[in-house]
């Protein structure tokens, strides 16, 4: 496989035009009215303009036709699904051919560009100028105490690996972390490797976004997943939409809840922030709302404070309880409660002793709205919850959602079409990955059935998730750390406790497509491996070879990269994987990793014979639409929790006060991001643009502190620690004025991830607390 001449004729060390649009540190804010629609026009021209310019027309024509079609490559973005039984010719969205833009864009970062650019001099760089210089196109190696990368054979990369593992005192001193974009083929070779080797040292993304949705689920319905598809949303009665911006981060999801509004359902927001994509939607591809005003989505905007979504359902319920003791028989669905249910009446009980002034005082809501919730919910038949990361990243997340289930259950809203819980998952194949087996404590069937499978011999010790993870190479109880994608680094809380921790490994090894700033947080020795992308053509042996993604409702279908890798060094995460495995493991190990490398179908057959749901994988998966994996609660209400019934669970109240003198600081993306990805310093949607170091704050409250807007000022984060307070500091910022709830406040991250302490972590889940963040404001002189 070689690059096309059009791919060539991008520059050697950079492209000139990634160089000339870098801005590193804005000096302006330019702030206006937040937005009141999401998409629409402006939508389109911005999905054009980015595609032109890292693809040109031609190659953005061809990659936005096969985006998310049967016949193409699934999002590299969100994980939102398709609709069953057919696609629209345009199946994208804005932020989605963002995300493809940079994938599948002419800039090469190649070896000469590394020749040019030391590592010292790229630490001095932004997220953005490191994202816009192109796809990286060698294997690269950072030699200890080294200034620059320099190019390195594969087979020498490989054996680099293997000598530096086989160093190791112990397997458990090597850590695999995981992307949510790698595939199902990708994920399970992963997994398999790092357990043939001694390990469950398995992170991922989703210890540090939905863990908390896994858990709560777990305990509650007795799997870790939502339990409604696309249709389910589409012919609701009531879909309640709390901590998510789905404007932003899964913006093809408007359309469906568009489709719902014509259907008659009602749509409640509940955020603190006013998020355009929720107020108003004019769909792309709907000539009535491009010419006219859209579609209105939110019937109502519940604008709840930062930690008062626990405190907003434990409320619902009490009204709920109410209404049912004063009409027996008319809002719970008590047939329900008694055949699928336990725990109820000690929740009940729970319900009944609410103090309805601290609801409100923890809510920052008015009797009247949540009284209006309630009366929706009652005349509701059909009610889904939706919720994100607002609901996810806070001290008592996993008790949030807890009462999120408690609250549908109460009126039999699981297992009916319709009906249910629905955590809209972010990165592509982050569930995939989980049913694939990246995590640190698969359960005994999963491991049983591989050893069995493969003739290995698993570890059953639980191991690292992130935050353990990173304590232990904080600790220097990790020698190495490789990557599957992502970028560890910006994506982690913490930050500089992050990039120390990094610094003691001996190897880092990063499996990427673009450069990022976990290349430049390294071991003593580092490796960046370059890698094919979704959109990429990947041939083994002389065969085009198809991997899977399942999306977050479940449903698991092909994708097929069509474009000519950027160079004929890159190898396919799958590849990459198998050919470390067999330097590593030796060529006469029990799994024949040559032969998996081959043929990804191989792969497929022995997923289907470990993994409940796959069977006939690689039949089922050729599919036009693919194939639906089992949910037992959604099909049959069959509930696999230890008493065979779905739980309702007692928790004390949890919010968070906000000290005098002091906000409560969430973290967020902008419009002009995915995940870590920079793609620009405009938020379009809520009206600010040039700076991405600014802090969002009530202007009551910057008056209160004695601030005004555009002011510069200094950050510090305070943490009520093992040893005292700790405290964490990001200078550079401004306030911007902004109708956030009064005592809180936002920004934007990874700028603000330093704040976030690597001890300040969601009870049981274990996931960073980046939506419940104390501060204080510094002006800056």
């Amino acid at each position: 496989m070689t690059s096309t001449d059009s791919d060539r004729s991008a520059s050697r060390t950079g492209s000139p035009e990634a160089s000339e649009t870098a801005v590193d540190e804005p000096t302006r804010t330019d702030t206006s009215h937040p937005k009141t629609y999401a998409a629409g026009v402006p939508a389109v021209a911005v999905s054009m303009k980015r595609g032109f310019t890292q693809m040109g027309p031609l190659r953005t024509a061809k990659t936005f036709l096969e985006l998310n079609q049967r016949h193409g490559f699934d999002c590299p973005g969100c994980a939102w699904p398709e609709k069953p039984g057919g696609r629209k010719p345009a199946e994208f969205c804005e932020n989605g051919a963002k995300a493809v833009a940079e994938e599948a864009t002419r800039r090469r970062v190649t070896p000469d560009f590394f020749a040019t650019h030391s590592v010292a001099e790229l630490r001095e760089r932004s997220e953005y100028w490191l994202s816009q210089q192109g796809r990286i196109t060698h294997p690269m190696l950072l030699r200890d105490g080294g200034t620059h990368y320099e190019p390195i054979d594969w087979a020498d990369a490989y054996r680099l690996i293997g000598d530096e593992l086989a160093a190791l005192g112990s397997p458990d001193e090597a850590v695999f972390y995981t992307s949510g974009r790698t595939s199902n083929e990708a994920a399970f070779v992963y997994q398999l490797f790092a357990r043939s080797l001694g390990t469950n040292n398995l992170p991922d993304c989703s210890n540090m976004c939905h863990e908390s949705s896994g858990h709560a689920l777990s305990t509650t319905i007795g799997i870790g997943k939502g339990s409604v598809s696309v249709l389910d949303v589409e012919n609701a009665d009531l879909i309640l939409i709390a901590g998510q911006n789905p404007g932003t981060n899964h913006p093809r999801m408007l359309s469906i809840l568009g489709d719902a509004k014509r259907n008659g359902a009602k749509i409640v927001a509940i955020n603190p922030l006013p998020e355009a994509g929720l107020m108003r939607f004019r769909d792309p591809q709907r000539p009535g709302d491009i010419l006219g005003a859209g579609t209105t989505l939110a019937d109502e905007f519940l604008q709840v404070r930062l930690g008062g979504d626990m405190a907003l359902f434990r409320g619902l319920a009490a009204l709920l309880l109410r209404a049912e003791n004063a009409n027996p028989g008319t809002v719970f669905d008590h047939d329900f409660l008694e055949t699928y249910c336990s725990g109820v009446e000690d929740y009940l009980a729970l319900v009944a002793d609410t103090d309805m002034d601290e609801i409100y005082e923890a809510t920052g809501l008015r009797p009247a709205e949540l009284e209006t919730l309630a009366q929706l919910w009652i005349s509701s038949d059909k009610t889904i919850v939706c919720w994100a990361m607002g609901l996810t990243q806070h001290k008592h997340a996993v008790a949030t959602i807890e009462e999120v289930t408690n609250t549908l259950l109460l009126s039999g809203m699981m297992g009916k079409p319709g009906a249910g819980v629905c955590p809209v998952r972010g990165h592509s194949n982050v569930q995939g990955d989980r049913t694939m087996g990246i995590w640190e404590q698969m359960p005994e069937s999963f491991l049983a059935a591989v050893d069995s499978e493969f003739g290995i011999t698993s570890p059953r010790e639980v191991g690292y998730d992130v935050v353990d993870a990173l304590r232990a190479m904080r600790d220097g109880k990790v020698g190495i750390f490789m990557s599957m994608g992502g970028n560890f680094v910006s994506a982690t809380p913490d930050t500089e406790v992050t990039k120390a921790a990094m610094a003691r490994c001996r190897l880092t090894v990063q499996v990427s497509t673009k450069l990022n700033a976990s290349h430049l947080a390294t071991g003593d020795t580092a490796l960046i491996l370059p890698t094919l992308g979704r959109t990429d053509r990947d041939i083994r042996d002389g065969k085009r070879q198809l991997v899977t993604v399942e999306d977050s409702m479940g449903s698991v279908h092909l994708s097929r990269g069509s474009l000519t890798p950027s160079s004929d060094c890159m190898r396919s995460e799958v590849g990459i994987i198998c050919e470390l495995a067999e330097t590593v493991l030796g060529s006469d190990h029990a799994v024949d990793w040559s032969g998996l490398a081959s043929d990804y179908d191989r792969i497929r057959d022995h997923v289907a014979a470990v993994v409940p749901g796959f069977e006939n994988f690689n039949d089922r998966v050729r599919q036009p639409d693919g194939f639906l994996l089992p949910h037992p609660p959604r099909d049959s209400r069959e509930f696999p929790t230890d008493s065979g019934k779905a739980v309702l669970t007692v928790n004390d109240l949890e919010w968070l006060p906000t000290p005098q003198g002091r906000l409560i600081l969430q973290t967020l993306r902008s419009h002009d991001q995915y995940n870590t990805t920079i793609y620009g310093h405009d938020d379009r949607y809520r009206g600010i643009k040039g700076n991405r170091r600014i802090i969002m704050v009530n202007p009551d409250d910057l008056a209160e502190l004695g601030l005004v807007d555009d002011q510069p000022v200094s950050i510090v984060s305070e943490f009520e620690g093992a040893g005292g307070l700790e405290e964490r500091r990001v200078d550079g910022f401004r306030v911007v004025s902004y109708p956030t709830p009064r005592g809180n406040a936002a920004a934007y991250y990874p700028e603000t991830n330093p704040l976030v302490p690597l001890d300040h972590v969601a009870t049981k889940s274990n996931t960073p607390v980046s939506k419940g963040i104390t501060v204080r404001l510094v002006a800056v002189p």
